[in-house]
């Protein structure tokens, strides 16, 4: 199911099978557009007035200091901060023209359609690695005949880079795994569902430095066929792995946080408009 027929039907729509997932072409990539966004948790103003434009299959990361909404920012572009009680939004999320927050969407159906990956590995304790891989096809209700699930576990685990390492122990805790290989187990979890966007929150903060350049590999190879957003406290692994940077920052203390200046990633680390944007990214402060 596209993003389109997600906003478009989410009361009434189906859920995509299993079998689908497994066999049709994955759909294309797609661009969110985010417009005059205010992000409350109650009577909290956590982020104010972000515009930005993500661009379809290419790699977007958000920086700036503790504090400053960028996580925030993030899970509000799959609805996975309504998780909060008291969480809403003002302004506009467009994903593929449509609005994400517009009557009748129903969050569960677009967070198929845009997936996350979190700050640490979090496979499931109980689950094998296969299990894994199909947890979130499953949740989605679809039935696997057995040769559909293990082209799911094949598909997902080689688009994560890591197929050749657990190919014979499939049956094994995925909670196993080293920190890098569990990290990559979530990445393939996540694209199993075949999502168009992926959302990734600090993916390498917990890893070692070989796991952490695995993950950046894995990322620019995905960037082909995802288009992804990734939260960052590196900056070198923001110039590294990102097509395009927004940098994020507080007006003041107990402000809200705020989009100072977006635009390519060799562009805002070697000219950016913005004074604080580049105290930021020299490290002045931060």
């Amino acid at each position: 199911m596209s993003m389109r027929s997600v906003l478009r039907d989410s009361a009434t729509a189906p859920v995509p099978t299993a079998s689908a997932a497994g066999t049709s072409p994955r759909p294309a990539a797609i661009g969110i557009d985010v417009e005059d966004l205010d992000i409350y948790y109650g009577d909290v103003h956590a982020v104010r007035g972000v515009t930005l434009a993500i661009p379809a299959q290419s790699v977007t990361a958000v920086i700036g200091p503790s504090g400053c909404g960028k996580s925030t920012f993030l899970r509000s572009l799959n609805r996975m901060h309504e998780v909060a009680r008291g969480a809403r939004v003002e302004g506009t999320v467009r994903v593929d023209g449509r609005d994400l927050y517009a009557p009748g969407v129903d969050p569960v159906l677009v967070r198929r359609e845009i997936g996350m990956v979190f700050q640490r590995p979090n496979p499931f304790p109980t689950m094998s690695i296969r299990d894994n891989v199909l947890a979130g096809v499953r949740l989605n209700g679809g039935r696997l005949k057995k040769d559909e699930a293990e082209a799911i576990v094949e598909r997902s685990l080689r688009g994560a880079n890591l197929w050749d390492e657990v190919k014979d122990r499939l049956n094994r805790p995925g909670a196993g795994l080293s920190g890098g290989q569990q990290q990559r187990l979530c990445i393939a979890r996540a694209i199993a569902v075949e999502p168009q966007v992926l959302l990734m929150d600090e993916p390498c903060s917990a890893l070692d430095p070989i796991s952490t350049s695995a993950i950046e590999d894995l990322i620019g190879q995905l960037k082909d066929s995802y288009t992804i957003v990734i939260v960052t406290h590196n900056m070198q692994q923001a110039a590294r792995v990102s097509d395009e940077t927004a940098f994020f920052n507080l007006a003041g203390v107990g402000e809200p946080g705020q989009l100072v200046e977006s635009g390519p990633t060799t562009k805002i680390f070697s000219n950016p408009d913005n004074p604080s944007t580049e105290a930021y990214i020299t490290g002045r402060f931060g």
